[in-house]
């Protein structure tokens, strides 16, 4: 028999403590193991029921709850869904037995609760949250083709209203930092950690002086949910927009978890808790029994996990925290990665042609930062420690003392060997040469070094603040340890490193390429531009191709190309075919 994965606890004060701890794992899951070890503290606190006069639930791993079991049902099929559903169905009894029994259950949230964790979190009476930077609350469940489906959907409902519930929460899988959870109304209280074991025991103690019968909200006989229900003639005239709205937000994209999720929450606020838990669970089975929510949990946890962890960072090298970044030039692209630098807690060097072209870093990094100090998210001396740690240069020997500089000019080979030609005699003899180029060959680039070994290619995204991706590119004679020191500068940086092979255009680029240049063919071809650009919203692209190609400017793709053939001419080798696509831009650039 496996052991349990939660501690019961009775202290002298009557408190049960009820500790999530899985001893297999390093976060708590709704695994097999959770599933019983739930059901057997519940029936022994219904045993207990006259000698506890309230429960704490907190964990003892780092994290509060991790979430659901998601191996569990990237493996369930169709055939599946009945024992599926039944899974579900008694995992919420057991919850639902917590929430009815009648004594105040106080959830001590010490760790990040996503998913599942909020769930159990919510089926308790209060929710005290410690206050650390690194807890994160919320439900990301669409962002994985599934919904909260073990009484997410239903409680936040019942809890802020279908239209708060929806966009506030639900619909966009936000993660809430926990003064941002105490603001949206999904927990209750924010205080010091080392603080938070006895917050949750006074709010055993309060609740227990208001009323010796403690129920939730939505089983007091006064209930009414907030904003009302679809029979309410307010909400009834604003409901036929949330489906509208929905696939304005989705551009028509073929996802089904937004859809399940408001239709999981509109169909359950028209009915009793019980009967809506039983809908929420119908929608979760649907959802992951499908392709959609398989390929998503693939993609974006368990192949993204992979990559976050190190699955291609070459092993044996020491990890690598570099002192101070240096960035030459201070464009669109040279300022955004200055300011990420900095955000994370790292000194950072901008060297432009001027004083004051380098000084747009510290502008960008300002006007990234402003926002969330109006929002109150950081202080505005947070964001001023962040810009003091950009300083602004003309001078290429500012950049000496750097163990990181990273290129970002115009994406020109004989632009950037002048830059590298001039860095190779100033930087020390370990720093690492990072170009971010979209397209062009690093091994051609590092011709400019003398020392290739440490050369290296970081292809940001724009804007840099927001896109996750960073690409890193490995040249014919890039070292193991230049790939490892380039991956720990990427996941300093919060991004996600993709490791990828050296060719014109890489990976990203050439599926970029292929995307618009296609959309450009099109139009050549006669078909409307609204037509592309609707049909690939539909299909699922985040933005459409044309507009991507405007965004990205035209005359680049006219760079790319002519690049592309410079090179092939001075290799005596014919040059890459031209896609069609190329004439529609030459014909816009050119005549238009």
């Amino acid at each position: 028999m496996s052991e349990s994965t939660i501690r019961y606890d009775v202290g002298a004060d009557g408190i049960a403590l009820l500790t999530l701890d899985d001893p297999s794992a390093r976060a708590n899951t709704m695994n097999d193991a959770f599933r019983r070890s739930l059901h057997d503290v519940v029936d022994r606190l219904d045993a207990d029921r006259d000698s506890v006069r309230g429960v704490i639930v907190t964990s003892a791993k780092s994290s509060f709850f991790a979430g659901g079991n998601l191996k569990r049902l990237m493996a369930v099929t169709p055939a599946d869904a009945p024992a599926l559903f039944a899974e579900v169905e008694a995992l919420k009894a057991d919850l639902r037995r917590i929430e009815t029994l009648r004594k105040p259950v106080v959830a001590a949230i010490n760790g990040s609760a996503l998913g599942g964790g909020l769930e159990i979190a919510l089926a308790c009476h209060h929710r005290v949250v410690a206050d650390d930077a690194r807890i994160e609350i919320g439900f990301p469940e669409v962002t994985l083709g599934l919904l909260p489906g073990v009484g997410g959907v239903t409680r936040t409902v019942r809890m802020l209203g279908l239209q708060k519930a929806l966009v506030d929460v639900l619909l966009e899988g936000r993660r809430f930092r926990p003064a941002a959870a105490l603001d949206a109304g999904i927990v209750d209280q924010v205080v010091a950690p080392e603080s938070l074991l006895a917050a949750a025991a006074e709010a055993v103690d309060r609740l227990s002086s208001e009323s010796d019968l403690v129920r939730q909200p939505w089983d007091r006989d006064d209930y009414r949910m907030p904003g009302g229900t679809a029979a309410s003639p307010k909400l009834a005239s604003q409901l036929p927009a949330f489906p509208a709205t929905l696939r304005r937000q989705l551009k028509g994209a073929p996802y089904p978890a937004p859809r399940a999720i408001l239709s999981a929450a509109v169909e359950g606020a028209a009915v009793d808790f019980e009967t809506a838990t039983r809908i929420e669970s119908r929608y979760l089975v649907d959802l992951a029994t499908g392709p959609i929510a398989k390929n998503m949990m693939q993609a974006f946890f368990f192949d993204l996990q992979a990559v976050n962890a190190g699955a291609s960072r070459p092993p044996g090298v020491p990890a690598f925290a570099p002192r101070k970044i240096g960035v030459v030039g201070a464009g669109m692209m040279g300022a955004g990665i200055a300011a990420v630098a900095a955000r994370a807690g790292t000194e950072v060097v901008v060297k432009d042609v001027s004083v004051g072209d380098a000084e747009r870093a510290r502008a960008r990094a300002a006007s990234v930062l402003d926002p969330q100090v109006a929002k109150g998210r950081i202080s505005a001396g947070e964001r001023d420690a962040v810009v003091a740690r950009i300083h602004a240069t003309d001078k290429t020997a500012d950049l000496a003392d750097c163990d990181v500089v990273i290129e970002a000019v115009f994406e020109s080979v004989r632009l950037k060997h002048e830059v590298f030609s001039e860095l190779d005699e100033v930087v020390s003899p370990d720093a690492l040469l990072c170009s971010n180029t979209s397209t062009l060959p690093i091994t051609v680039l590092a011709e400019a070094v003398s020392r290739p070994a440490d050369f290296i290619g970081l292809h940001f995204f724009s804007p840099v603040e927001k896109m996750p991706l960073v690409e890193i590119i490995v040249g014919r004679q890039t070292s193991d340890a230049a790939i490892a020191r380039a991956y720990d500068v990427v996941r300093l940086l919060n991004k996600t490193p993709i490791v990828v092979n050296d060719s014109r255009g890489f990976f990203t680029s050439r599926v970029f390429a292929t995307l618009v240049l296609e959309g450009a063919a099109m139009v050549g071809e006669g078909i409307s531009p609204v037509t592309v650009e609707r049909l690939a919203t539909q299909a699922g692209f985040p933005a459409p191709p044309l507009a991507m190609l405007d965004e990205v400017s035209l005359t680049l793709s006219q760079s790319i190309r002519d690049e592309a053939r410079a090179a092939a001419d001075a290799a005596g080798v014919a040059a890459p075919p031209e896609h069609p696509g190329m004439a529609v831009i030459d014909r816009l650039v050119g005549e238009f």
